[in-house]
């Protein structure tokens, strides 16, 4: 809003004449053609002119700041946000006993000027002449333009801005009066008395926090503007001139006497009748009001509270709402936006029964437990719980808290949580991408694997010289297939895997499936990330998960699916990100392997979370002394991770009671397992039972190939023959053979025979004639 500059008293009285002139006549003329007749005072009329040059003709009109409401996927109302409770309506969805009260008690001439009113200007300056502050001048038009210069003044967060709007004092105040006259009457130039009034009643405060005589109504009266009675309408219509003093609230004998007052100007102008006067005044504030408050933010969505700030940070930090963070907030709190989420309310009481049923929130143990859900193949998210309430931590809840344990920091999460091996996932996603089979025979036996045997091609050797890691929830030693190894997550089996790749190419692919940190750092690739060293967050490993289930397309999570303006505008939301990342028969076979995870028999680590007949893939994980536990799975149409620990840093869950239970050691199959079968079966319960593709056999049991022969080669000649033709070679023991001595003269399986794919077969050297 431009400004003018300061005023000399001399100056004033000259504006002053000018503008009676104008309001004369009806606001036709312009100050410029009146100008002349002022100048037959002299020097007044030279002082003047420069200063009407400065005053802006023009106003501009945004419209005011608006709540906006955030949504769920079924269209119930989960939070509302605003800087200004506001919500915007037409002429017509307002009363018109409202109308009445207002242009009875602020300006019963408002349908008859042109934007200023000539009396009410001389009470004014006489006023302020008697060295009194000035007040009474304003029509509503004036009015009107005052509150878009104060609402602009609250958005730019522009204080001078504001001190030039509010200015009552002075010639200072004169001159304020003088700019919202010339702009009031070119205002009425080009809007209509009802534009403007309704222009007014949405702009104007009608209460301490209430905006707009939509937002009152409902605070006041639990009812729309468009049913508000006579009473009501003189109440509210009072209480613009001062909207503490006359908060019916607060002040319900200072209510009652403005209201009254203003019932007696509708009477007096012939609005009401004498029997409607009588009524109204014989009814108690205290029984007029049914007050109702609207409070802002995340913290009255429930138990979908986490979800909604995840949505709240969603668009504060995606620039395609905005270029500035302060922009994208200021379109949530001022935008009268309509935003419309995937939230399933249904799966999301289901999750918070799920969660809060294993580990209540007042549980002693102090554990926490968080669970996402997400639909494969668009990256919906359907729920996200914890068992928590959402707010600050205080004596009497000191679990509360606003970190959302399902995401990262940059979403209102935290760091993130050590995955344990629900990452296993990924060494064996890889394994099968590289040719290698699930009845591949690796030796899980627990041995030390020494540092140089690792390859790191995208970086340095994180951690210790060598590695030797434990069996947590598998059994382990000896030979056993990938199958095996992955259904009774034997550790060391996974370790024998990933020493064969290059750990680069696992966290790669984990990323590519949607794998996130909490702090948003890359995946850290060393030994001990293929048994989940990693600090990931649960709703990207639903998410990773997700992937399988929907035929290796990733798609980025979408917590939001249509954004409305205030003029029912669509506000473009960025679709979902989806891209194929794997290929489907290495898909396949992942998802057989991790079908036998959840098989029946008593050693399948996943059996517990079991939803049969419904077919479901997942995996468990511990971490290194029980200091977290998940389980992560599947079906076709949903996916879904949980996660169990303490929230605020690595402790072991060992020797404990929880939920009244007392437990040696947590571990994933134990109450994360169970925890996200609950969730599941009611998650699923309206869904068709669908069936996972086939896995191939070759990525089952491996392509068979032939041996060839080396016989009379020499061991690196056998060795490179043996490898070009797909297999492993390792040496065996030497034997009688006419063959000279130390030349390569059989094999194990022998020559001719099929063998898979990536086999070790056995070199026998020539021993001589013994």
């Amino acid at each position: 809003m431009p400004r003018g500059r300061a005023v000399r008293p001399v100056q004033l009285v000259a504006m002053m004449i000018a503008f009676l002139l104008i309001a004369v006549a009806g606001g036709v003329l312009t100050a410029g053609l009146l100008l002349p007749a002022v100048g037959s005072v002299g020097a007044v009329g030279n002082a003047t002119t420069d200063l009407f040059s400065d005053i802006p003709t023009e106003i501009e009109i945004d419209e005011p700041s608006e709540q906006s409401v955030m949504f769920d996927a079924q269209g119930n109302e989960m939070a509302v946000f605003f800087a200004e409770n506001r919500v915007v309506v037409g002429f017509e969805d307002i009363s018109q006993h409202v109308k009445d009260a207002v242009v009875a008690i602020e300006d019963h001439r408002f349908y008859d000027h042109g934007g200023v009113d000539p009396e009410g200007i001389m009470r004014a300056v006489a006023r302020n002449v008697g060295g009194g502050e000035l007040e009474g001048a304003s029509t509503l038009t004036q009015q009107y333009v005052k509150n878009i210069q104060v609402e602009e003044s609250r958005v730019t967060n522009d204080p001078e801005l504001y001190q030039a709007a509010t200015e009552t004092d002075g010639a200072a105040g004169i001159a304020r009066k003088l700019r919202e006259a010339r702009l009031a009457i070119a205002l009425e130039k080009v809007r209509s008395k009802d534009e403007i009034l309704t222009g007014y009643l949405n702009i104007a405060q009608f209460g301490p926090s209430q905006y707009g005589i939509e937002s009152a109504a409902h605070h006041y009266f639990n009812k729309t503007a468009a049913d508000l009675n006579i009473p009501e309408a003189a109440m509210l219509a009072g209480i613009t001139q001062n909207p503490a003093k006359w908060d019916p609230v607060s002040n319900p004998e200072n209510a009652e006497q403005r209201r009254n007052t203003v019932l007696a100007r509708m009477r007096s102008l012939d609005v009401i009748t004498q029997e409607q006067f009588d009524e109204a005044v014989a009814i108690p504030i205290a029984d007029m009001l049914d007050v109702q408050d609207t409070p802002r933010g995340c913290a009255v969505a429930g138990n979908a509270a986490y979800f909604c700030q995840y949505v709240v940070n969603e668009i504060l930090t995606n620039e395609a709402y905005g270029e500035s963070v302060e922009d994208r907030r200021q379109l949530l709190n001022r935008g009268g936006l309509e935003i419309h989420t995937t939230l399933d309310p249904d799966k999301q009481e289901a999750a918070f029964e799920a969660v809060t049923d294993s580990i209540p929130i007042e549980d002693e143990s102090g554990i926490s437990m968080a669970l996402s859900s997400i639909e494969p193949g668009t990256g919906r998210i359907y729920a996200m719980a914890q068992n928590t309430r959402y707010g600050v931590a205080s004596e009497d809840d000191p679990r509360a808290t606003q970190v959302n344990y399902n995401v990262g920091q940059s979403h209102g999460g935290g760091s993130g949580f050590l995955s344990g091996s629900t990452f296993k996932v990924f060494t064996l996603v890889q394994w099968l991408r590289e040719g290698h089979s699930l009845m591949d025979r690796v030796n899980s036996a627990n041995r030390v694997f020494p540092r140089e045997d690792w390859t790191i091609s995208c970086g340095d050797y994180a951690g210790p010289e060598d590695y030797e890691p434990k069996n947590l929830e598998g059994f382990g030693g000896g030979v056993e297939t990938v199958l095996e190894s992955t259904r009774k997550s034997v550790n060391t089996s996974f370790v024998v895997m990933a020493q064969q790749m290059d750990l680069c190419d696992i966290t790669d692919v984990a990323a590519d499936m949607g794998v996130r940190t909490g702090d948003g750092s890359e995946l850290t690739p060393n030994p001990a990330m293929v048994l989940g060293t990693n600090t990931v967050t649960p709703l990207s490993m639903a998410n990773a998960y997700a992937t399988l289930a929907a035929e290796g397309v990733y798609c980025e999570p979408v917590a939001i699916t249509s954004m409305v303006d205030r003029n029912g505008e669509e506000i473009p939301v960025p679709p979902s990100d989806c891209q194929r990342v794997l290929e489907e028969d290495v898909v396949d076979g992942v998802t057989h392997a991790l079908q036998a995870v959840m098989g029946p028999e008593w050693d399948s680590t996943g059996s517990p979370a079991r939803i049969p007949p419904r077919p479901t893939a997942g995996k468990t994980g511990t971490a290194n002394d029980a200091k977290h536990a998940w389980f992560v799975g599947y079906t076709p149409q949903i996916s879904s991770a949980v996660w169990m620990g303490y929230a605020n840093g690595d402790q072991p869950m060992v020797d404990i009671i929880i939920n009244g239970r007392w437990v040696e050691s947590v571990y994933g199959g134990l109450i994360a397992a169970p925890t996200w079968q609950d969730y599941m079966l009611e998650a699923t319960e309206d869904m068709p039972i669908e069936e996972f593709d086939e896995a191939d056999s070759s990525v089952v049991r491996g392509e068979f190939l032939r041996v060839p022969s080396i016989g009379g080669q020499t061991v690196e000649d056998a060795r490179e023959t043996l490898e070009d033709a797909g297999f492993n070679t390792t040496m065996g023991y030497p034997v009688d053979s006419g063959w000279p001595e130390g030349l390569a003269v059989a094999t194990v399986p022998e020559a001719g025979s099929s063998a898979r794919r990536g086999e070790t077969v056995t070199i026998y050297t020539s021993g001589g004639r013994g």
